[in-house]
C-alpha cells in the first residue's frame, strides 16, 4: 500500500464553530476514540449529510454499529470519500487486462512497453505451472526463448531504422526507441510482467475484491483480491470486516460476503 486516507477533524472546526453554541457541534471534535483515517473521513461524511456533529451523534465507539448499518442497507456513497493506493507488481499482463475493466471509482498508471525497453523485463509464472515440474521447465524454457526473440527483433529494428526504414524513422531519440519497442513488444506474451499502480475508494475496492475474489475468478486475480482484502483489512477493519475467506482445494481462497454491491 502506497497511500491511505489522513483524516484531518481540526478541518471541521471553522465550519462547526458558526452554529449555534447550544447545538454543541463541535462535539465531535473532542471524541476520546481515534479511528483509522479513512473511516473517520467516511464517517464524517456521513454525519454531515444529517448534521449530526453534537451530543447526539453516533460516537466513534459505536462506528462498527454505525457502518454495520451503512453497508446493510447499501448505502455506499459515503465509502467512495476514502481512497488507497496500491504497487501492485509480480502480476501478469493477462491479469491487468481483468484490473483495468474496474473503471468506476479507480486510477491506473501502468508500465508502458512502447517506452520501457527489455531491460527490466520479467515473466509471471502462472500458479499452475509452479509446482508441475514439466509445465515450470516449459515455462522456463518459453520466456528464456521470448527474452532472446525480443532482443533480437530490437536489434534487427535498430538496423532497420540506421538504414533510413521510413516506418521506423522519427525525428528524437526517444521516438526512435518508442518505434522500435512498439514494433518488438509484438512478441511478448500475456506472461509478461505488467507492474501496476491502482488509486481506489473503499466502494471501489470493495467491488474488486467481490468479483475477482469470487471462486469462479482466474486464479492469478483472485490471489491478487486476497492480497489486497488483507492489506485494507488491516488499515480499516471496520470497512473492510464483513468478508469472509474459505480455503479451496487450490490452496486459494475464495471471498464472500452477505453485503454485495454496497
Amino acid at each position: 500500500m502506497l497511500a491511505r486516507p489522513a483524516f484531518a477533524p481540526r478541518g471541521l472546526e471553522h465550519f462547526l464553530s458558526g452554529f449555534d453554541a447550544a447545538a454543541e457541534m463541535s462535539a465531535s471534535l473532542s471524541d476520546p476514540d481515534a479511528l483509522p483515517g479513512g473511516t473517520a473521513l467516511c464517517k464524517a461524511a456521513g454525519q454531515l449529510c444529517y448534521m449530526s456533529f453534537g451530543p447526539r451523534r453516533t460516537p466513534n465507539a459505536e462506528a462498527e454499529r454505525y457502518f454495520a448499518n451503512i453497508i446493510a442497507s447499501g448505502h455506499g456513497s459515503v465509502l467512495e470519500h476514502a481512497v488507497y493506493s496500491f504497487l501492485i507488481y509480480g502480476v501478469s499482463r493477462s491479469l491487468t487486462h481483468e484490473l483495468v475493466r474496474h473503471r468506476a471509482g479507480f486510477a491506473f498508471s501502468q508500465v508502458s512497453q512502447r517506452y520501457v525497453s527489455g531491460a527490466v523485463l520479467r515473466f509471471v509464472e502462472r500458479p499452475e505451472f509452479v509446482d508441475d515440474p514439466p509445465l515450470h521447465e516449459a515455462f522456463v524454457r518459453r520466456i528464456d526463448a521470448i527474452a532472446a526473440q525480443y532482443s533480437a527483433m530490437q536489434r534487427d529494428l535498430g538496423e532497420m531504422q540506421k538504414h533510413g526504414d521510413s516506418v521506423l524513422a522519427g525525428q528524437t531519440g526517444t521516438e526512435r526507441r518508442k518505434r522500435v519497442q512498439q514494433a518488438a513488444r509484438a512478441l511478448l506474451p500475456n506472461e509478461t510482467e505488467a507492474p501496476i499502480i491502482v488509486s481506489g475508494n473503499v466502494r471501489a475496492w470493495r467491488h474488486f475484491i467481490e468479483a475477482r475474489g469470487n471462486s469462479h475468478a482466474d486464479i492469478e486475480i483472485r490471489v491478487l483480491a486476497s492480497i489486497v482484502l488483507s492489506c485494507l483489512r488491516r488499515a480499516e477493519p471496520i470497512l473492510f470486516g464483513d468478508y469472509e475467506e474459505t480455503e479451496l482445494s487450490d490452496g486459494t481462497v475464495s471471498i464472500t460476503t452477505v453485503h454485495r454491491k454496497v
